[in-house]
């Protein structure tokens, strides 16, 4: 428990179960506008950790606070130490776990982490982040410990250190194009779209130049058709894409036909290899569920590899 400048007693308490790093930056802003506000980001990790660098935890001065920088273990501690840094009107830099001076607060996975709190003064820094979020551009906010300020940069590869501060790294939602009216589709798209990707389903009628207007580099298009000829006409669309992640239903025979099909249109080995057929990370599979299942873990499996 923290004493605040008035002397009333404020105790951190969870706003809600999120990470999503927009759902937070909006937190922070919020709250900025009913008072301070501390943004708390990982910025080191010792040994094992439940979450990657950049990952970042908002607090308000009443104490409610929202986002990870472990696997809920020391948050509450973070937003303590926020509130503290807020009735001090100071940045800090606190040590959790291995190397901490906290005793009674062990990672469960035996390492430890340094959180960088930054108490927020101007969240035009977060809105701009957010704005490039919703347009699907990354975006990147850059915290100097010397200035004590927080700014939009170019973003980096990664969130890390630079000679100046650290560098956290925003990346828009995965975009889940699905293409077939099935149940297999229904399946993929309650999956995905709980699991926070952003997910539409093509219209039979889609134009082709609708479809590569729709598609960014963190885009995943799955074609769920039991029949190929439904997809000859927007599959050759999305191989000259720059979707992440291209890939359909179907047997292993039956790809062996589609990929004849596409290369008689003059499409390589090389553009058919980008095709995950047959759909899924596991197969095969026999219902709905399953191939949901497969299909999601897959895509979100391909984007942690090429887009870590």
């Amino acid at each position: 428990m923290v004493v605040d400048d008035i002397g009333s007693a404020v105790t951190p308490v969870r706003e809600s179960l999120t990470d999503d790093p927009a759902q937070i930056l909006d937190f922070a802003i919020e709250a900025f506008a009913e008072g301070p506000v501390a943004l708390a980001t990982l910025v080191e990790i010792r040994g094992g950790a439940a979450r990657a660098l950049g990952a970042q935890v908002a607090v308000s001065a009443d104490g409610r606070f929202c986002g990870y920088v472990s696997g809920s273990c020391v948050e509450a501690a973070v937003a303590a130490e926020a509130i503290d840094a807020m009735a001090g009107g100071c940045d800090r830099t606190v040590l959790f776990g291995e190397g901490s001076s906290f005793f009674d607060i062990v990672l469960p996975c035996g390492g430890g982490i340094t959180v960088a709190i930054h108490l927020l003064r101007d969240p035009a820094p977060l809105r701009e982040v957010l704005d490039c979020l919703r347009a699907r551009r990354i975006a990147a906010l850059h915290y100097s410990p010397g200035s004590h300020s927080l700014s939009v940069v170019e973003p980096t590869a990664r969130a890390g250190w630079t000679a100046s501060g650290f560098t956290t790294v925003f990346k828009p939602k995965i975009r889940l194009i699905l293409s077939g009216h099935s149940i297999e589709a229904d399946a993929v798209m309650r999956l995905a779209a709980v699991s926070n990707f952003d997910v539409s389903i093509l219209d039979r009628q889609c134009a082709a130049d609708e479809l590569i207007k729709a598609i960014d580099p963190l885009t995943a298009i799955a074609f769920l058709h039991h029949d190929l000829d439904a997809e000859t006409r927007l599959l050759p669309v999305a191989l000259r894409s720059n979707a992440f992640y291209i890939g359909a239903l179907g047997s292993t025979r039956t790809h062996r036909k589609r990929c004849d099909s596409l290369e008689a249109m003059g499409f390589s080995s090389a553009d058919t290899a980008r095709i995950k057929a047959p759909i899924g990370i596991f197969g095969p599979t026999k219902d709905s569920a399953s191939l949901a299942l497969s299909v999601v873990a897959d895509i979100a499996a391909t984007r942690l590899a090429v887009m870590p």
